[in-house]
C-alpha cells in the first residue's frame, strides 16, 4: 500500500491508503519462480486427460486419425472438395493438427477461474501459471501429433509422391507461436467473462467448431471467390493454418500480410487479456 497525505483543504482525512500497483503489471518474476509449479501443472493435465482409458496417450494418435477419415469421406469422397492434388490424408491432417493445438488452447484456458477455483482459493500463486500451463501441455500433444503427420509424410513421399517441404518450413516456430498467442489471448478473455457470464463457457465449444469450419482445415482460400475469400480472411487464424499447409506440402497460401494482420490481432487481444485477467483475479472469488 502507498501512503498519501491529503492536501485538499477541505479534506475529512489526512492519510489516503492507495495500492501501488499498477493498472498493467506482468508478474514475470513470480511466475519464473513457480516454473516447478508450471510443469506440475502440465503433468496434472496430462495425466488427468487420460486417467482411467483403456488407450491412454494412443488417443493423441487416434483423434486426428479418425477425424481425418471422417473428412475423407465425407468432404474429399462424397463432397468432392478439391485439395490441389495433395493426397486427402495429409491435406486435412496438416490443418486439422494446428487447428486442435489452436482450440485446445482457447478452450481450456476460457475455464482457468471456473476449474481452478478450489486451488486458487486456497493457495497464493501467480495465476497466470494455469493457463500457461495449458498452453504447455498442449504443445505436448501437438508435438506428438506433428510427429504422426511426419511419418505419414515420409511414408508418402517414399512411394513416388512429388511432395516436397518448401523452405517456408524454417517459420514453423513463429506458426506455432501465433497459434499459442491467439488460443492463449482469446481464451483468458473469455476466461475473465464467464466469471459474470457463466453462458459463454457453454458457448465456447460449439463456438469453436463453427470456426473450424472457416479457418481452412477442410478446403484452401485459394479455391474460393474474391468476395467470399475477403470475408473469411477477417479470421485471424486461416492465415496460421494456410501458411503451415503451405510450408509442409507448398499448396495453399503463404501472405506475409496475413501473417502480419494475425500477429497484430494477437498482440490487441493479448493486451486486452492480460488487463481484463488482472483485473478480474482480484476480485472473482467474490463471484465465482
Amino acid at each position: 500500500m502507498q501512503k498519501v497525505t491529503s492536501t485538499e483543504p477541505n479534506s475529512e482525512w489526512d492519510t489516503i491508503l492507495r495500492s501501488k500497483e499498477k493498472w498493467f503489471r506482468i508478474d514475470l518474476k513470480g511466475i519464473w519462480a513457480y516454473r516447478d509449479l508450471i510443469l506440475l501443472f502440465v503433468r496434472r493435465d496430462f495425466v488427468a486427460s487420460y486417467k482411467q482409458t483403456v488407450l491412454g496417450p494412443l488417443w493423441m494418435l487416434l483423434q486426428p486419425l479418425l477425424t481425418t477419415l471422417t473428412f475423407t469421406i465425407i468432404f474429399g469422397q462424397i463432397a468432392k472438395i478439391p485439395t490441389s492434388g495433395v493426397p486427402h490424408i495429409l491435406f486435412y491432417m496438416s490443418g486439422l493438427i494446428p487447428w486442435t493445438y489452436f482450440s485446445d488452447c482457447l478452450t481450456k484456458t476460457s475455464n482457468t477461474f471456473l476449474v481452478n477455483a478450489p486451488i486458487f482459493g486456497k493457495v497464493y500463486f501467480p495465476r497466470m501459471v494455469s493457463p500457461l500451463s495449458v498452453i504447455l501441455s498442449n504443445l505436448i500433444k501437438f508435438g506428438i501429433q506433428s510427429l504422426m503427420l511426419t511419418l505419414i509424410y515420409v511414408i508418402i513421399i517414399a512411394n513416388g509422391s512429388d511432395l516436397r517441404p518448401d523452405y517456408h518450413i524454417l517459420f514453423l516456430p513463429l506458426l506455432i507461436f501465433l497459434l499459442a498467442g491467439l488460443g492463449f489471448s482469446v481464451g483468458i478473455i473469455i476466461s475473465s467473462m464467464t466469471i459474470k457470464y457463466r453462458d459463454l463457457s457453454y458457448l465456447v465449444s460449439f463456438g469453436t467448431q463453427l470456426l473450424m469450419y472457416g479457418s481452412s482445415v477442410i478446403f484452401s482460400i485459394d479455391i474460393m471467390g474474391p468476395t467470399a475469400r475477403r470475408l473469411i480472411a477477417v479470421n485471424p487464424v486461416i492465415w496460421v493454418i494456410e501458411s503451415f499447409r503451405y510450408a509442409l506440402l507448398g499448396v495453399g497460401v503463404w501472405s506475409w500480410y496475413g501473417l502480419a494482420y494475425s500477429f497484430c490481432f494477437m498482440v490487441i487481444a493479448l493486451l486486452i487479456a492480460l488487463v481484463m485477467f488482472q483485473r478480474v483475479e482480484k476480485t472473482f472469488m467474490d463471484t465465482v
